[in-house]
């Protein structure tokens, strides 16, 4: 099976990013700060301005913090907060993940936030690749009516776990949209649609552009160069996207 319309998501971390990903026509973007902690909830600033002024969907990541997917009471209520903003204010979709301390989905957490979000979209995120049992965890998932999947096939690249992402596809007949992360660039993506039949893909695409900084203090160390959408990975990957779902 190959789907006819794979879609491209952009994970974005700042305004320009999300910009860029706008510019060179992404499907959506997850919005998204902090990735090298492997993301958090970004600010209501960034998330309105994305909203008002792109064109492309907005998926917005709520996580209280990095580190595991078990929260406290506490957290949870700002999650909550959180996807109540997101709500009213026009977000298309949410992206979220409850893990149980067995390492199975928090099913009643879950669909806790799937009930508050609505009618936005939700994905569950990379909280699935910590799962113990993926086949359980996704009919869980399917269970719920979770929109999306956002999964590296538990291993840390898409490609390396492209056998199980095949599977998860073929178990979910088209119920849930299982998204292939981690390591998916331009040239990699018809060996990736090739091996997991997924029906999206999600790459954060960028590449470090200098700072406009004409004097810089090396003593302090509070960050100098900003991570940015590489704009033509993407035009690759869109149109590399483009051919094969006509070839499909």
């Amino acid at each position: 099976m190959m789907w006819n319309k794979p879609e491209l998501e952009i994970c974005s971390n700042n305004w320009r990013s999300a910009q860029a990903a706008d510019i060179a026509g992404a499907d959506r973007i997850e919005l998204c700060s902090a990735l090298g902690e492997g993301g958090v909830t970004p600010s209501a600033g960034l998330i309105l301005q994305c909203v008002n002024a792109l064109s492309l969907k907005v998926h917005v990541l709520i996580r209280a913090r990095a580190g595991d997917f078990h929260y406290s009471n506490e957290e949870i209520n700002i999650m909550k907060k959180d996807v109540k903003f997101c709500k009213e204010n026009d977000v298309d979709g949410v992206v979220i993940g409850f893990l149980n301390t067995d390492g199975s989905i928090d099913k009643s957490l879950t669909k806790e936030f799937i009930d508050l979000a609505k009618p936005m979209k939700v994905t569950f995120h990379r909280a699935f690749d910590r799962c113990k049992d993926p086949m359980a965890s996704l009919q869980d998932l399917i269970d719920l009516k979770i929109d999306y999947l956002l999964s590296s096939g538990q291993e840390p690249k898409a490609l390396e776990g492209a056998a199980l992402l095949k599977d998860l596809v073929a178990k979910s007949q088209g119920k849930i949209k299982i998204m292939a992360a981690s390591g998916v660039r331009a040239h990699l993506l018809p060996l990736l649609m090739e091996k997991t039949n997924a029906h999206a893909y999600h790459l954060s695409a960028r590449s470090l552009t200098p700072s406009e900084m004409t004097y810089e203090k090396t003593t302090a160390q509070l960050g100098d160069n900003e991570y940015m959408i590489d704009t033509q990975e993407i035009n690759d990957l869109k149109k590399a996207k483009e051919l094969l779902g006509k070839q499909a």
